[in-house]
């Protein structure tokens, strides 16, 4: 039985704006022993995403706010280390909602066994985790591309994005990807081998994206909301599909007076373009989520689909990560190494 400290991480205060270093704090406390019908998990692999912005907020949305002094809500790789499961045996990895702590007792419940002879495990947490799926989902359900259609994707070089690509690729679509900065744009051009890929950090993003749609987008994937989206919207052809899964430039605060205002233009072209703007939570549509693993799964082991991880290591440091994702500067998947 493990014995000693564990760390964990929790929500200090509600960030006003931009997280701070001062909205978390790092405790340790003694790792908890299973009882009767529980498993200890340790922590190897913790996902960092931008939907935990949205948890730290008290407001009303599709998951409970986190409370101050609560862990850090995030799934993770972790290994069960003591087992009161007969369905679990020490040793096994699995897919879990651990948070931000190194170890963590659990009833079974939610757990996925993980073939680390499969794939690597970091890739659950990725290309063939949550980000892969909701690229999947959202493409394929709602965008649904067509042969010669124009597939548009904001934050192409991040876990959900570059996977939304090659998926359009593959369904005979021309993909449009747009990303921050000339490495990230090199990365989607040449590795992803997106068609094109337009830098939004460019003095001439609007002209440049435009060129790179000479037929207008016919599927727009949106991460990220904002500027994007209102470079992207006039763009968008009659009978466009927009899924939207993220809105990520809009997580640190308020929308500026500029985008308020907007509303009344987007919601004209919805109508005069019959444009087809769908939210979704991925965690609704688990029933399809064997099919994407098999799809995606078999698409990288074929090279058809690659992916990036950005690794960090030291639980310690998630918090400095979290804040650098949300201003974009992570460089894929952006994963803790405990």
């Amino acid at each position: 039985m493990a014995d000693g400290l564990a760390t964990k991480i929790v929500l200090a205060a509600r960030p006003n704006g931009k997280p701070t270093d001062k909205d978390f704090h790092i405790e340790k406390f003694p790792i908890p022993q299973p009882g009767a019908k529980e498993l200890l998990l340790q922590t190897h692999y913790l996902s960092l995403d931008p939907y935990m912005r949205g948890r730290m907020d008290d407001k009303k949305s599709y998951a409970p706010p986190l409370q101050i002094g609560d862990v850090i809500t995030g799934e993770s790789v972790a290994e069960v280390i003591a087992s009161n499961i007969p369905d679990f045996s020490i040793g096994d990895q699995v897919l879990a909602y651990t948070g931000w702590q190194t170890h963590s007792l659990s009833n079974g419940k939610g757990l996925r066994k993980i073939d680390p002879n499969v794939a690597p495990v970091t890739t659950r947490l990725g290309v063939l985790g949550m980000p892969g799926f909701t690229a999947y989902y959202g493409l394929h359900m709602i965008g649904q591309p067509k042969v010669g259609e124009t597939v548009v994707v904001a934050a192409a070089s991040g876990a959900v994005g570059s996977v939304v690509g090659q998926l359009a690729k593959l369904a005979g679509a021309r993909s449009v990807g747009i990303a921050g900065g000339q490495e990230k744009c090199k990365f989607v051009k040449d590795v992803l081998r997106f068609d094109a890929v337009i830098d939004h950090k460019s003095p001439n993003f609007e002209q440049e994206l435009a060129a790179a749609c000479p037929s207008g987008i016919d599927v727009y994937f949106e991460n990220v909301g904002g500027h994007i989206w209102q470079t992207v919207l006039p763009l968008l052809n009659k009978f466009a599909r927009i899924p939207v899964c993220g809105l990520i430039s809009q997580y640190n605060g308020v929308p500026s007076e500029d985008l308020k205002n907007s509303v009344a233009y987007t919601m004209r072209l919805v109508l005069t373009k019959s444009l087809t703007i769908r939210g979704f939570i991925n965690s609704d549509f688990l029933e399809y989520y064997p099919d994407f693993l098999e799809m995606v799964g078999n698409a990288i082991k074929s090279g058809e689909i690659k992916y990036k991880e950005d690794i960090v290591e030291g639980i310690e440091k998630a918090p400095k990560a979290f804040i650098g994702m949300l201003e974009g500067n992570n460089f894929g998947k952006l994963i803790v190494k405990i």
